[in-house]
C-alpha cells in the first residue's frame, strides 16, 4: 500500500490514561482494522483533541472516536463533547466500567452517544468487533467523504487575511490555510496566477482563485445562500445570533414562511465563544460554534431559509406588509418582522489600536488566532462572561493570559462559576483597576501601555496578542426615525414605549410585551433595551416574539 493510500484510510481515534490499556485497544483495532483504516491512540483528553486538530488540518476524515471515561482533567464525556465540534460526523463511542453505566446513558444526550462498552470486552470478536462494524457501516453509508476545502493563502500578520479566516470559521466553511511565504503557499499563487502582491488569496473548491474578496463575493462562490428565494414571507427576522436563531426555529416549526437575514455569520457573539457552560440541558458545556451550528441546521430542517452576508439597511411599513430594503436594493417583505442584531464590541480608541487591529489585535474570541498564541504573553480586555470565557481558552494555548479589567473585581460583572475556574488556572492572571494607554507595534502588536487607575502608574509590557471584549453597542443606526430606541440605540417594545410613542400608536390595544413602536416589529435578544444579555434569554425571547407574531397576525 502506497503512502498516499494509507493517508487516505479514515481514521479511528482511542483515548485512555491507562498506558496499558491504550496500547491494547489499539492493538485490537489494528489487528481487525488496520488495513483500511489508520488506529491513533492517545493517553489523554487534550493529546486527543490535538490529534484530531492536526487530522482535520490534514484533511483526514476521523470516522469512529472511541474514550474512556474515566480519565483526569477531562473524562470521556467531555472530550467526545468537544471532538464533536472538531468532526461532527464520527461515531462515538465511551468505554466504561459497569459502575458508570449511568453516566453512558446520560451521555447519549449530551454528546449524542452511538455506544457504549463495558470494559473489558473480551473476546473482542464477540463484544467489540460487531460494534465497530456497525458504526463503520453507519458511517460509511452516511456518504461521509473528503469534504472539497477552499484553499486561503495570506499574511500571517494581515488584517484582511484575519478577517476572511473568522468569517469561514464562523460561518463553518472547510478551509486550508497557507502562509504566502510557505512553499505551499508560493505554489498555490503561482498556480492562481498571482505574484502575492495582493493577499488574501482564496481558491474555491472548483480551482477558481479571487483575490482579496468581499464577504458576500466569498459566500456565494463556498456554497452559502445570500438571495433569498421569495419576495414575500410570513415572517423576516433580522439578526441571526441565539435570538434571531431560536426565533427562525420556532417559526419555521409552527409553518411560518420564515428567512433569517444575517449580515457576516450566525451565531452573534454567541457563536464566538470557546465555551458556554451555564447553558440548560448542556452540564459539560458547549462551544458556542457548536450550539450555533446545531440550531441552524435545526432552523434549515424546519424550512427556515437562511441569506449570510446579507445586510438590511431599512425598514418600511407599507399598509399590512413590513419591508425590509438589503444593502445590494433587493426588497423583500412580510406581515411580520422580528429585529434580532443583537450588539457589537465597543471598539479601542487609544493610540495604536486602530492601526494594529487585525495585526495583533481582535475583537471577540477570534478562535481562529487561539493556535497562533502559542508561546505568545496574550492580554484580554473586559471583564464580563464573554471575556471570561476566551481567557479560559486561549490559557491552552498561550504562555500566559492577563486579563484586563477596569473594576476592581471581576466579581461584579462575571458569573461565579467562571470566576472560580479562571482563579484555579495559574497561567490566568488578572488585573483589576486597569486599562489599556497605547497599544505598540511596526507590523504587529509588540507592546502595550498600561495604567493602574488606582494609582495612577504606567507600564509597558510586552504582548503577543490582544482580544477585546468592552461594552456593547446595538446595530440599530439603519432603523432611525422608525423604530423607537432609547438614548444608547437599544430598542424600545412593550411595556418599555411610553410617550410619544404610544401617542402615534395606531391602534386600539396596548403594545404586545416585544413588540416594538411600529405594530407587528418585534424586539428579541441583546438588541432590546432592558434584556438580560445572557445566552438562554435571547433564546427564549426569540421563541416567546413568534408567539406574539402568532397573535398579531390573529388579530393585527
Amino acid at each position: 500500500m502506497t503512502e498516499t493510500a494509507r493517508e487516505a484510510r479514515p481514521v479511528i481515534v482511542t483515548v485512555d490514561d491507562d498506558p496499558g490499556v491504550s496500547r491494547a485497544v489499539a492493538r485490537d483495532l489494528r489487528r481487525r482494522y488496520g488495513e483500511r483504516h489508520r488506529v491513533v491512540r492517545a493517553e489523554s483528553g487534550a493529546d486527543a483533541l490535538d490529534a484530531l486538530r492536526q487530522m482535520r488540518l490534514r484533511g483526514e476524515q476521523a470516522a469512529v472516536v472511541l474514550a474512556d471515561y474515566r480519565m483526569p482533567q477531562m473524562n470521556g464525556v467531555e472530550f467526545l463533547e468537544r471532538a464533536m465540534d472538531i468532526y461532527p460526523a464520527a461515531r462515538r463511542v465511551l468505554l466504561t466500567a459497569y459502575a458508570d453505566t449511568g453516566a453512558a446513558i446520560d451521555a447519549i444526550n449530551v454528546v449524542d452517544l452511538d455506544h457504549y462498552l463495558l470494559k473489558p470486552w473480551d473476546p473482542p470478536e464477540e463484544k467489540l468487533y460487531p460494534v465497530l462494524d456497525d458504526l463503520l457501516g453507519a458511517w460509511r453509508r452516511a456518504g461521509h467523504r473528503p469534504v472539497p476545502e477552499t484553499k486561503v493563502v495570506g499574511h500571517r500578520w494581515s488584517a484582511p487575511s484575519a478577517r476572511l479566516r473568522e468569517f469561514l470559521a464562523r460561518n463553518q466553511v472547510p478551509y486550508r490555510w497557507y502562509s504566502s511565504d510557505s512553499p505551499e503557499g508560493e505554489k498555490l499563487l503561482r498556480v492562481a496566477g498571482t505574484d502575492g502582491s495582493v493577499l488574501p488569496v482564496v481558491v474555491t473548491p472548483d480551482g477558481e482563485p479571487l483575490l482579496n474578496p468581499a464577504q458576500h463575493e466569498l459566500a456565494s462562490k463556498v456554497g452559502l445562500a445570500t438571495i433569498p428565494e421569495q419576495d414575500f414571507y410570513d415572517l423576516i427576522i433580522v439578526g441571526g445570533g441565539p435570538a434571531g436563531l431560536g426565533a427562525a426555529v420556532y417559526g419555521a416549526s409552527e409553518g411560518l414562511r420564515t428567512v433569517l437575514v444575517e449580515k457576516i455569520a450566525t451565531g452573534g457573539q454567541a457563536g464566538q465563544s470557546s465555551r458556554i457552560e451555564n447553558y440548560l440541558g448542556f452540564p459539560g458545556g458547549v462551544s458556542g460554534d457548536q450550539l450555533t451550528d446545531r440550531a441552524r441546521r435545526q432552523a434549515a430542517r424546519f424550512g427556515a431559509e437562511v441569506l449570510t452576508t446579507t445586510e438590511a439597511i431599512r425598514l418600511d411599513a407599507r399598509g399590512s406588509a413590513r419591508t425590509v430594503t438589503l444593502a445590494d436594493g433587493t426588497t423583500i417583505s412580510a406581515y411580520a418582522v422580528i429585529l434580532a442584531t443583537g450588539v457589537t464590541y465597543c471598539q479601542l480608541s487609544q493610540p495604536g489600536c486602530a492601526s494594529l487591529t487585525g495585526c495583533g489585535i481582535f475583537y471577540g474570541a477570534a478562535l481562529t488566532q487561539a493556535e497562533m498564541c502559542a508561546g505568545q504573553d496574550v492580554y484580554v480586555v473586559g471583564g464580563a462572561n464573554s471575556a471570561g470565557q476566551a481567557a479560559v481558552y486561549l490559557s491552552r494555548y498561550s504562555k500566559s493570559v492577563t486579563m484586563l479589567v477596569r473594576a476592581p473585581s471581576l466579581a461584579a460583572s462575571m458569573s461565579h462559576y467562571l470566576v472560580e475556574q479562571i482563579t484555579g488556572i495559574d497561567a490566568i492572571a488578572v488585573r483589576p483597576c486597569t486599562e489599556v494607554v497605547e497599544a505598540h507595534g511596526e507590523r504587529e502588536l509588540e507592546r502595550l501601555t498600561l495604567r493602574d487607575s488606582s494609582t495612577g502608574r504606567t507600564e509597558t509590557v510586552p504582548a503577543g496578542r490582544m482580544f477585546v471584549f468592552i461594552g456593547a453597542e446595538p446595530r440599530t443606526g439603519w432603523l432611525d426615525g422608525v423604530i423607537a430606541r432609547d438614548g444608547r440605540g437599544f430598542i424600545l417594545a412593550g411595556p418599555d414605549l411610553s410617550g410619544d410613542d404610544l401617542v402615534r400608536w395606531p391602534l386600539d390595544r396596548t403594545p404586545y410585551h416585544l413588540e416594538t413602536s411600529v405594530p407587528g416589529v418585534f424586539a428579541a435578544g441583546d438588541v432590546r433595551a432592558g434584556s438580560a444579555k445572557r445566552v438562554a434569554s435571547a433564546v427564549g425571547e426569540g421563541a416567546m416574539a413568534v408567539m406574539l407574531v402568532h397573535r398579531y397576525l390573529e388579530k393585527p
